[in-house]
């Protein structure tokens, strides 16, 4: 089994590192880099307009890396008194260590479907909601949030920009290194793979391999894409992946 490792920095290099020290062969090929959002200059009035039993969602650890120096160049600090949740374990940890607050998470699966499934999100009528993520992305949370009474305010903290690769030059390096598993932890990072390479990569190797990715969802659009042989990883950080790959 030879591994492509499909996620940003710095988390594909860790895997990589990781896969590596097992005795595994694999290798990086970040499809997305990261760069500030446009809503961070109004995140800091955002916050302190905040109130006792709000609530702050946090959809990515980029999303804290990019806010909390916004915060504290205008010596804004993360309200005491709100409820703080995540969408995945690392997420919560470093929501955890910014905020210095308890952030619930969803312990089954990183996933919204499962987030919005806490049950002390069902009485959220009359609260405000900031929602701290990438451009882009899924509306399942905030749609959920408005629909149970809450006012949301989304904020683009950070932006995924696609990296150019030559798809022909990809193609001979993979099958040449013989590829077999690829890890994927998105719907844009699934589809840039797709697309990236010649038809006939695409279809006499890219379409073979072994696809490991972060969620039923993204094993649907990978099997509608013509994959067949798809693992479902239990979340999408390193350590869930790992399991899957073993």
């Amino acid at each position: 089994m030879t591994i492509l490792v499909t996620r940003p920095s710095p988390d594909g290099d860790e895997l990589v590192t990781r896969l590596r020290s097992m005795g595994k062969e694999a290798w990086a090929l970040p499809l997305i880099e990261f760069g500030p959002g446009d809503d961070l200059p109004r995140l800091p009035g955002l916050v302190s307009g905040l109130q006792a039993g709000d609530l702050i969602f946090a959809l990515s650890q980029h999303a804290i890396s990019y806010a909390q120096p916004v915060l504290n160049e205008t010596n804004v600090r993360w309200p005491p008194s709100v409820g703080y949740y995540a969408i995945g374990r690392k997420t919560a940890l470093a929501l955890h260590t910014a905020s210095a607050r308890p952030v619930g998470w969803p312990k089954e699966r990183s996933t919204s479907e499962i987030l919005i499934q806490l049950p002390i999100l069902n009485s959220v009528a009359g609260k405000q909601a900031l929602i701290l993520r990438g451009n882009g992305g899924r509306e399942l949370l905030a749609t959920t949030l408005v629909e149970r009474g809450a006012t949301v305010h989304i904020v683009e903290c950070y932006q995924r920009r696609g990296k150019v690769y030559d798809g022909a030059i990809e193609g001979k390096r993979w099958r040449d290194r013989q590829i077999t598993t690829l890890v994927v932890t998105s719907g844009e990072m699934l589809q840039q793979l797709y697309q990236l390479f010649p038809d006939v990569d695409r279809n006499e190797w890219l379409l073979h391999c072994r696809l490991v990715v972060a969620s039923a969802r993204l094993a649907t659009l990978a099997r509608e894409s013509g994959w067949a042989c798809i693992t479902v990883a239990d979340g999408a950080d390193n350590d869930a992946l790992l399991r899957a790959l073993q």
